[in-house]
């Protein structure tokens, strides 16, 4: 029997002992309760009968943008055909400002044949986004870092497992921006899996509000895609290294950018 003070019994007023019952842990195999996790924003019936009907004409905005493009360079075409044809799983990176160029940059490997899974949020921001990759042919992980991190690790481990490449925004989800943070490193090492780099630029850009300020280059933009050599951690690399290699994919990543840029001409800041 249970003592009292236990933490599984108490006494009531009479002196019996009353058994607590254990609180039921959270299901978090399910996008709903990850979402709840993540926000505490519900998805009504009214929500999803608008990403509905906001999902299709989306597709087709960012179609019609990105046939628009005027792609005057891809440095690294060699690489893209390499990573592509090889079919072996790897992790693209590159910086959540410039997600809306390079994830069109996946969504042509997904058509040539590239497998591939993409985190995006639980919450219900991260639906439309998750409805428009999955339409696209990828496979959707739901999840944040800082709030079912642990859950988020395992499943992106069992993807790459699986044959499927992992895209990562490395410095997401919440910044700072254009800082490589040493979670994308530790996956690399469980996994083995190359990262690789990826960067663009354009010529003429809109801005989102936000911390990473969201780059979306205006139609008939000149833009210019770069892709770096897979970059592999070693297993047995020891966790106090890890940070070397960090600074070295932080580097590769601001490079491929800063070369992008020069192509175009670009001078200032990294908001092209």
């Amino acid at each position: 029997m249970a003592a009292p003070g236990s933490g599984h019994a108490r006494l009531d007023p009479q002196g019996t002992i009353m058994t607590k019952k254990p609180e039921p842990k959270t299901d978090f195999s399910n996008v709903e309760a990850r979402r709840s996790a993540a926000s505490a924003r519900k998805m009504s019936a009214g929500r999803r009968f608008l990403y509905r009907l906001l999902t299709p004409l989306l597709r087709g905005l960012l179609a019609l943008l990105w046939h628009s493009y005027r792609v005057e360079k891809i440095i690294g075409t060699d690489v893209s055909e390499r990573l592509v044809a090889d079919k072996t799983a790897c992790i693209p990176c590159y910086w959540h400002q410039q997600h809306q160029l390079c994830a069109n940059v996946i969504r042509q490997w997904i058509n040539k044949g590239f497998e591939v899974s993409i985190l995006i949020s639980a919450s219900v921001d991260g639906e439309i986004p998750a409805r428009i990759a999955g339409a696209w042919g990828a496979d959707i992980i739901r999840g944040s870092a800082n709030q079912t991190g642990a859950l988020v690790m395992r499943d992106m481990h069992a993807a790459l497992k699986r044959g499927r490449s992992i895209i990562m925004t490395p410095d997401g989800p919440n910044g700072p921006p254009f800082e490589f943070k040493a979670g994308n490193i530790l996956m690399a090492r469980i996994s083995e899996a190359p990262l690789v780099p990826m960067a663009c630029a354009a010529d003429r850009t809109w801005h989102l509000t936000g911390w990473d300020k969201m780059m979306i280059p205006k139609p008939f933009a000149r833009v210019v895609i770069a892709i770096g050599e897979p970059y592999v951690v070693p297993g047995d690399t020891p966790l106090g290294e890890l940070e070397v290699h960090r600074v070295k994919m932080q580097d590769a990543l601001l490079s491929l950018m800063d070369e992008s840029r020069k192509v175009l001409d670009l001078r200032g800041n990294a908001d092209g």
